[in-house]
């Protein structure tokens, strides 16, 4: 209710083959918003509850002996499914959220020397509570540099919050949530999204603004390649949720902020907090001349 534009956000990712962490404070709607994507689409769902005594088998599953048979067999953990809810994600210990990097990154899982490949689509959608320190392990970088889009939901407005109460009056509405979309169509929306044109204005326009989050002097540590490429492929889905075959600066934009922020560190900590983070994207948007070409023009030369 009222966060459309979150909803883009994971719809993106989703499209774009990426995962999503959903961080604010508790009962802003996180976990209804992961269910509600699950449900509305065609695809297995599976949540894990995170907590310090979670293991890794628990995610990735184990090679049980089978006294039936005589011989060891795999028994899947819930990673095997198209679409994984990683509730509260940073209650783990650092060695279970390193057990996420590998089907992150590469859509497989290695349990005692094999490698089994994870079905398609694979979506990770991993919530945290920013507010709680105790029992808690930060992410550490390169697992935040995992995740495409980091998303903070906020809190309704007045008439929001009345609708809300309004739908929940009564019953779940969660419930009454059918799929609309089926797992072929989501792969072939995977497959298909790249060939979204980009021209080389709106290339160089990408690495200069990522360029600049390694040189701004309030930043200790900027956006790798890997991010450069998520904001291409960001900017390509949020093209076509536009209505448009070709990526313009707004996309790049628009995108900047849920793709880069949580790439950037800064050399204030505590600066974060205060929004000081947005500042320094909404700097470097500012400094980075903006393409200034006959995009679709350019497009229909190109095709």
């Amino acid at each position: 209710m009222g966060k459309d534009n979150v909803i883009d956000l994971l719809l993106i990712s989703l499209i774009s083959s990426g995962h999503v962490l959903l961080e604010d404070v508790p009962g802003t709607g996180k976990t209804m918003l992961a269910k509600s994507l699950a449900k509305s689409l065609d695809c297995s769902f599976k949540r894990v509850q995170f907590t310090p005594d979670l293991l890794p088998s628990d995610l990735s599953g184990i090679n049980y002996y089978n006294q039936k048979v005589g011989e060891f067999e795999f028994r899947p953990g819930p990673i095997f499914t198209n679409i994984l809810l990683a509730d509260e994600i940073n209650r783990a210990t650092p060695r279970t959220q390193s057990s996420l990097l590998e089907c992150m990154e590469e859509r497989q899982v290695t349990v005692d020397g094999e490698t089994r490949l994870l079905d398609q689509p694979f979506m990770v959608i991993a919530t945290q509570n920013p507010v709680e320190t105790q029992g808690t392990f930060p992410l550490p970088e390169a697992q935040l540099d995992r995740f495409l889009i980091k998303v903070d939901m906020g809190y309704p407005d007045t008439d929001e919050g009345i609708e809300i109460l309004r739908r929940f009056k009564e019953k779940n509405p969660l419930t009454e949530i059918e799929a609309v979309a089926t797992k072929e169509e989501i792969i072939e929306a995977q497959q298909n999204y790249s060939k979204v044109f980009v021209s080389q204005d709106m290339l160089r326009y990408i690495v200069r603004i990522v360029e600049m989050t390694r040189q701004h002097g309030e930043v200790t540590l900027g956006v790798s390649p890997r991010g450069s490429q998520a904001l291409l492929k960001a900017a390509q889905v949020c093209a076509i949720l536009r209505g448009r075959d070709f990526v313009a600066p707004d996309d790049i934009k628009e995108m900047a902020r849920p793709v880069l922020g949580h790439r950037i560190i800064l050399r204030n900590v505590m600066g974060k907090r205060e929004g000081q983070l947005d500042a320094v994207i909404e700097q470097i948007l500012k400094a980075v001349p903006v393409p200034s070409e006959d995009i679709p023009s350019q497009q229909g030369a190109e095709l």
